[in-house]
């Protein structure tokens, strides 16, 4: 039986440890362009289920060493268990929320004329997504999905809100792109950490009769779905304004 602990402890966290990397692997090859993002995507799928069971023989493992006392293997048990098993919550985590969310990457506060990219339109690759919005089918699943990103009006100066606008961008770890106060617009992007993928944010900002006008678009360059993380994103952006502007 003891025997039988030390193999499974020690297989299961080689296993793990090879999960984790091959998951590390499967966003840096794409980040570094070694493949296509959806070789990487498929890896982690093939990862989840690896990683899955892999917690499951650890998780023997160790319940069988603890019968047994013997210590180094509930230690390479539990270690193997909390690798795969954190390996495995990542591709699952993601799973949930892309059927969580509407399937698409193009968010913003205004669907009837939306804020248009100009300078990134030009970094844009031929594999990346169009800057043109795609029209009346994706803001009905937006308004569907998130019904609260709507403009922002503030009761401040516009050129208040513009330098605002760009410290916000920056304290939210974007890179910006180009800041053009004449006609009031920011572009800047964003960059995933493991895999690289980039998104792109274009702010609007008007004046209004009821003070100054935010509105805010934020699109994934690849991908069909964006797990809805441009909708945090623009959540997160009107927040911070909001409060740098007082």
């Amino acid at each position: 039986m003891i025997r039988i602990a030390n193999s499974l402890s020690l297989v299961g966290l080689a296993v793990a440890i090879g999960c984790a990397l091959a998951a590390l692997g499967a966003g840096l090859g794409y980040r570094f362009g070694w493949w296509h993002f959806r070789i990487g995507i498929a890896t982690l799928a093939v990862v989840f289920w690896v990683a899955a069971a892999t917690a499951a023989v650890c998780a023997v493992a160790a319940v069988l060493a603890a019968a047994r006392a013997n210590a180094r293997a509930i230690v390479m048990g539990l270690a193997g268990l909390a690798i795969a098993g954190v390996t495995a919550w990542v591709p699952y985590d993601l799973r949930v929320t892309a059927y969580a969310v509407p399937p698409i990457h193009d968010i913003t506060t205004d669907v009837a004329n939306p804020p248009q990219f100009v300078r990134i339109a030009t970094l844009r690759k031929p594999d990346d997504h169009p800057v043109a919005y795609e029209g009346p089918s994706v803001a009905e699943q937006q308004q569907k999905a998130y019904p609260d990103l709507v403009p922002l009006l503030l009761q401040a100066p516009r050129d208040k809100v513009f330098a605002a606008a760009q410290g916000t961008l920056v304290s939210m770890g974007l890179e910006l792109v180009e800041a053009d106060a004449a006609q009031g617009r920011i572009e800047a992007s964003a960059t995933s950490l493991l895999f690289g993928f980039k998104d792109d944010v274009v702010v609007r900002i008007a004046e209004d009769s009821n003070g100054t006008k935010v509105d805010v678009r934020s699109q994934s360059r690849v991908g069909r779905s964006d797990f809805g993380m441009n909708a945090k994103r623009i959540r997160a952006f009107q927040a911070k304004l909001k409060a740098a502007v007082g």
